[in-house]
């Protein structure tokens, strides 16, 4: 098996992490006012040092910040784009665990002025990323797919003022993504992840139904999705890399869907112009491999066969097990490992430990080098 040096790499992992309690703490008191911007940065920019020496020393090829900086994982990059802004109405989002079931809920969205992008989103951000790595790995930046833009609120989240016609909405917000692309590849972004539940939710026939009550085309949607987000990615610059994350909902450990890839499988591997997809694969809710049957050569498969949703310690001869049943359906040298989702999808992280997280990206990284080499 060839050795990857580009990514994604052979271990790797999805981007965020659990939140250190020193910064917890400091994202209170600025909360309340009594810390200023300045000093919460200070003591960002210390966690997410400490971070990356984490991953390095776990040897993981590529490093991201955790996502340290925002409070999740999505809804921090779409305010930032010009002409949408959050609204007084929570957007509420249903979510079930091994417990029992749970509700997240954040402000709402409306697209009320033409979309375009004012500055470089997370742009200070991967700078002070990409410096921190320095040459010992790839800095890695995430940012949330366009389509999420439009699935938590549809139609109704756009102002039919502004945009009478949706293709004139899904041209601005494409060019405004095509120009975040390009800026972030100006600063060195070479390893760019876009983030995207959509496409993993429409495989769900509930997740539908929602789509069809919102007015929407349930049946290809997905299909809107992908031909947008190809628009959005389609000038990326030379050397860049991108991928794309999709999972089912990743809350306090908690997911919002189920159902294996089937229904959005053909058109996502063959159509969605990516280098490689981070596919949660940790329990029955994805569903079987037989859906990789569909990615074509030249495209990479990183399985996330690790939990982030629990601390117990995968078996390390399963998990070889697994890579050999994906292997059926896709060349072994197409595929990779990383946890199934990030370990903090929003700040209050999933129910396990600092040191539960860092041997699970310990397990990512032995496993990687006993399979591949």
């Amino acid at each position: 098996m060839s050795v990857r040096t580009a990514p994604p790499f052979r271990a790797d992992h999805v981007g965020s992490l659990l939140r250190p309690p020193a910064l917890m703490a400091a994202r209170e008191q600025h909360a309340r006012g009594t810390m200023t911007d300045d000093a919460l940065r200070e003591v960002e920019d210390v966690s997410i040092r400490d971070a990356v020496r984490l991953q390095q020393e776990v040897g993981l090829q590529s490093a991201t910040d955790g996502e340290f900086r925002r409070t999740a994982w999505h809804m921090d990059f779409i305010y930032q784009l010009e002409g949408i802004d959050r609204t007084d109405q929570q957007l509420m989002v249903h979510f079930r665990n091994e417990a029992g079931e749970l509700d997240f809920s954040s402000a709402a969205l409306q697209v009320h002025d033409r979309v375009s992008l004012g500055h470089t989103i997370f742009g200070d951000a991967f700078t002070f990323l990409r410096d921190t790595v320095g040459a010992t790995a790839t800095p890695k930046l995430t940012i949330p797919s366009p389509s999420m833009v439009h699935y938590r609120g549809g139609r109704a989240a756009i102002d039919e003022g502004v945009y009478p016609d949706l293709e004139a909405f899904w041209s601005d917000l494409t060019a405004a993504y095509a120009e975040e692309v390009r800026r972030l590849g100006e600063l060195g972004c070479t390893y760019l992840q876009l983030d995207d539940t959509s496409l993993a939710y429409l495989n769900d026939p509930k997740q539908r139904a929602m789509v069809a009550e919102q007015g929407g085309d349930a049946e290809h949607q997905h299909e809107l999705y992908i031909r947008n987000i190809n628009a959005a990615i389609a000038g990326r610059p030379e050397g860049m890399r991108i991928t794309t994350h999709m999972c089912r909902g990743n809350y306090r450990s908690s997911w919002a869907a189920e159902g294996g890839y089937d229904f959005v499988a053909e058109s996502l591997f063959t159509q969605l112009d990516v280098d490689g997809f981070f596919l949660e694969y940790d329990d029955e809710r994805s569903g079987g491999f037989e859906p990789l049957r569909f990615v074509p050569a030249g495209k990479t498969v990183v399985l996330g066969l690790v939990t982030t949703k629990k601390g117990a310690l995968e078996d390390k001869d399963r998990l070889k097990r697994r890579i050999d049943e994906a292997a059926k359906h896709i060349p072994l040298d197409q595929l990779c490992l990383s946890p199934q989702c990030g370990f903090s999808s929003t700040v209050e992280g999933n129910a396990l430990t600092v040191e539960e997280e860092l041997a699970k990206l310990a397990l990512v990284v032995e496993t990687a080098a006993e399979v591949w080499g």
